[in-house]
């Protein structure tokens, strides 16, 4: 087999930016690229531009009238009472965690197959991420291996959407209720995908979402939000994403004393008595600034007008590349369940080592090198970086999760701008990579 050119790191481009490999996946290694793997997971047009312009003339430029649109729209679209957008997911999923009381000493079980935000959330808190194995054949945590980690440490479920397939919910929330836990879904891949008829976001206690470049839909690079039917986690999620701020105090009271100064009111008109706001503790935790700005919230309404168009392109094309790859030995195409709506956040195609007579790494080369189809790798096993390793996380367990990122995953370029020549191109440069290193060993 031919010798894969050394890349060097100075060549991508991605080191360059602030963001390193989280900005941008692009290279200067002189390959010539039929489909590059892009950092855009929607499309703009000229309905964006004039909801940014629309916006930058308003009064209030966060959390003003666009948040509150968008924040019932998503809730409208996901089936759920609340919605509460937020700076990323990340953020959203740390207010969940103080949501769920979760401290020091706490067990959380979580998926390894996921983005290291999942897990720091909880160990940003003191507490404990207990990882359960995944399915080989959805990528997503088993629930099976879910109900052997739950000790009598355990306090909540964390799922991870994988790819825009839904886990599958029905036993976890089986195995929540009978272990008094919680259930917080993680759908930063999943926004508009179905499970059983039911939207990502709406089974759980809490869902949280992602509106990063990458995602189906995108509000300006980074956004969030967080949905829920429970109107007690509606309160405190509104005060944990906001500096724990409330607007109320001592509702009828017209009377304040602190120490030595006293506020009284007069007259109800005079709203600024004794302060326009109070700040108060939910249970015992304090919240930050992780809100959603006006700009954001103004281009993430116009991507929700538009989610029906995004989110059937990204299935036309998974289909179109589930029925290329097929017969295909030693590769094997996205597996979607009947049961379930995939929305393709990712294209994840699995390389079986011994069908194919090569490695998945031999075979990401010659795609790359010699067919110009740029794949890359999501993710690999929490447990496996090195301040999880430093904690004494145990490397060889979850062994499907380990199997899935160093031996059999890829994932293509997937996005609603991809043409029928680019998926084309993916796939026939798919089959004559199988094929070249089947000849060349």
């Amino acid at each position: 087999m031919a010798t894969a050119k050394k890349i060097d790191k100075k060549h991508i481009t991605g080191g360059e930016t602030d963001g390193g490999i989280t900005s941008s996946y692009a290279t200067k290694d002189g390959v010539k690229l039929k489909v590059p793997y892009s950092f855009m997971g929607t499309i703009y047009g000229k309905e964006e531009e004039e909801a940014v312009l629309a916006a930058m003339k308003q009064d209030t430029l966060t959390m003003g009238p666009k948040t509150a649109e968008f924040q019932k729209k998503f809730a409208a679209m996901c089936g759920v009472k609340h919605a509460f957008a937020v700076s990323n997911c990340t953020t959203g999923m740390h207010v969940c965690t103080q949501l769920f009381d979760i401290k020091k000493g706490d067990e959380v079980i979580v998926t390894p197959n996921t983005f290291i935000a999942t897990s720091l959330v909880i160990l940003k808190e003191g507490a404990i991420p207990v990882y359960a194995d995944i399915d080989p054949k959805t990528f997503n945590i088993d629930p099976k291996e879910v109900a052997k980690k739950v000790t009598s440490k355990t306090k909540a479920i964390y799922v991870v959407h994988y790819a825009g397939l839904m886990v599958d919910m029905d036993p976890i929330m089986e195995i929540a209720k009978k272990h008094n836990l919680l259930v917080l879904e993680d759908c930063a891949h999943a926004p508009y995908a179905e499970y059983k008829g039911r939207k990502a976001g709406s089974i759980g206690d809490v869902g949280v979402f992602s509106f990063h470049s990458l995602k189906n839909i995108t509000t300006c690079g980074e956004g969030g939000m967080i949905t829920t039917n429970n109107d007690k986690f509606a309160k405190g999620i509104e005060m944990l994403r906001c500096m724990n701020l409330t607007h109320e105090r001592d509702a009828g009271v017209n009377e304040w004393k602190f120490g030595k100064i006293t506020c009284k009111k007069t007259s109800p008109l005079e709203y600024w008595l004794p302060s326009h706001f109070d700040v108060n503790d939910w249970n015992g935790h304090w919240g930050n600034n992780y809100r959603m700005n006006e700009i954001q919230a103004a281009v993430g309404c116009v991507q929700l007008d538009k989610i029906d168009m995004l989110t059937e392109k990204r299935r036309e094309i998974g289909h179109k590349i589930t029925a290329g790859l097929k017969g295909i030995k030693g590769i094997t195409p996205v597996f979607e369940p009947k049961e379930c709506k995939h929305v393709f956040h990712l294209y994840t195609v699995c390389v079986e080592e011994k069908e194919l007579g090569a490695s998945r790494d031999q075979f990401m080369k010659v795609l790359y090198e010699e067919e110009g189809i740029q794949t890359i790798l999501h993710y690999q096993p929490t447990y496996h970086f090195t301040g999880l390793q430093k904690m004494g996380y145990d490397p060889d367990q979850c062994q499907n999760a380990n199997m899935f990122f160093y031996k059999r995953e890829m994932n293509l370029p997937m996005h609603p701008r991809l043409t029928d020549a680019d998926v084309e191109n993916m796939i026939n440069g798919i089959r004559n990579a199988a094929e070249k290193v089947r000849t060349k060993k």
